[in-house]
């Protein structure tokens, strides 16, 4: 007779030693003993006698215990053994609890650390714990979905947040990735939200690419009296025109002062191969001077604060806002934009080596990627043509704009 809820709740132990059994068909019943009731179903499977447990009562009612039963007959008609999918089961939500996303991302930033700089894997981890984890940090990456993903990169984009929330679409793709490698996951589900995000309005660094207005300009920048490493950083920058955050974190091993070149690691600016900066002599002699105050650390130009750091990543625009110019004007990666137009529009010099400089994709005409290395003295020539120009500028000598040939 099949078991009903008011009996389960009042029968009791009668003292058996092997505990008491009431049946409810279909190889379930109730087990009975002085530590409590336990459902269990006895079954077949390969010719062999087993046992399952469904659970332990009352957290377990009749209603779910029948559940379980008939979710084991049906494992049973497929040929599948029902405690073996049990314990595959259990072991499945173990693997799940040490996967979640958290622990996984943890796991990735420190297992990719050496492929970024410093900079940029604080700032990968600054936006997984601050703008990803706490949404979905504690799900198992197997049990997130698009929309998870989609509801935590719209706290972002409801801030204004729209070139960052890109980047962290891509950092949370990449995060995936390695789950998958690692048998967290089966896909990258980041790939289902393509054009799901707002896309930011394209954007351009404020540059000053006229010869006077440059010239003013420099004469600012020598007339400055700040902290002599920031007067000697801001001197440098129109001279080497490399991105802001490549040289503020310039470091003395990457400088040879003998050959007058600084080699920039690849790795630094995810790249292949490094990317050399023939050093004119003015940039030369800017090195040298400062070599005496900073040679003896890791970074050319240290946090003002502590040599174990590199300068602030707001320093040269501070410096620069400080001397009346505005961003909208001008910035430090402006002077990029200022080497660009200038040596090609005015003195005429070979695009491809300007475009080298800039540590641009540069391809021949076969489709292929030059080398870094290409061009080098040519690059060379071309840095100290543009450090004489920029003195005359400065001095406000009449220049004569020839094109080279």
């Amino acid at each position: 007779m099949a078991l009903t809820d008011t009996f389960t709740k009042n029968t009791k132990h009668t003292g058996k030693s092997s505990g008491d059994k009431h049946t409810d068909g279909g190889g379930m019943y109730l087990l009975i003993n002085p530590s409590g009731k336990y459902w269990r179903m006895d079954y077949r499977f390969a010719d062999k006698r087993k046992t399952l447990a469904l659970g332990v009562y009352p957290e377990v009612s009749l209603a779910k215990a029948r559940q379980r039963r008939e979710k084991a007959r049906e494992q049973l008609a497929d040929g599948i053994d029902p405690s073996i999918a049990k314990r595959e089961e259990k072991q499945a939500k173990a693997d799940a609890a040490a996967h979640t996303f958290a622990l996984v991302a943890r796991d990735w930033l420190t297992k990719t650390a050496a492929e970024r700089a410093p900079t940029t894997q604080n700032k990968i981890t600054s936006w997984l714990e601050k703008d990803v984890i706490p949404f979905i940090g504690a799900m198992p990456m197997s049990a997130i979905g698009p929309r998870d993903v989609l509801t935590a990169l719209r706290k972002m984009e409801a801030r204004g947040a729209l070139d960052s929330v890109h980047r962290v679409k891509q950092v949370t793709g990449q995060v995936f990735r390695y789950a998958v490698a690692i048998g967290a996951a089966e896909r990258d589900i980041t790939q289902d939200l393509k054009g799901s995000l707002a896309k930011a309005a394209p954007s351009h660094f404020a540059a000053i690419t006229e010869p006077k207005l440059l010239g003013d300009l420099l004469r600012s920048i020598f007339a400055y009296s700040g902290h002599p490493n920031v007067v000697t950083a801001l001197r440098l920058t129109p001279l080497v025109f490399v991105r802001p955050g490549e040289l503020r974190t310039m470091e003395w091993a990457e400088i040879d002062l003998e050959t007058a070149e600084w080699r920039i690691p690849g790795a630094k600016m995810k790249m292949k191969t490094d990317h050399i900066v023939p050093l004119s002599t003015q940039a030369l002699a800017l090195l040298q001077d400062i070599h005496p105050a900073t040679g003896h650390g890791k970074f050319v130009f240290p946090s003002l604060r502590t040599g174990e750091r590199p300068m602030s990543e707001n320093t040269i625009n501070a410096a620069l806002r400080s001397m009346g110019y505005a961003k909208e004007v001008h910035s430090a990666h402006g002077f990029r934009a200022t080497a660009r137009t200038i040596m090609d529009e005015v003195l005429g010099e070979r695009v491809d080596l300007i475009e080298h400089q800039l540590a641009h994709a540069v391809k021949d005409v076969n489709g292929r990627a030059y080398n870094r290395t290409a061009h080098l003295p040519a690059r060379r020539e071309m840095m100290q043509r543009w450090a004489d120009y920029l003195d005359k500028l400065r001095v406000g000598a009449d220049v004569i704009h020839l094109k080279i040939a």
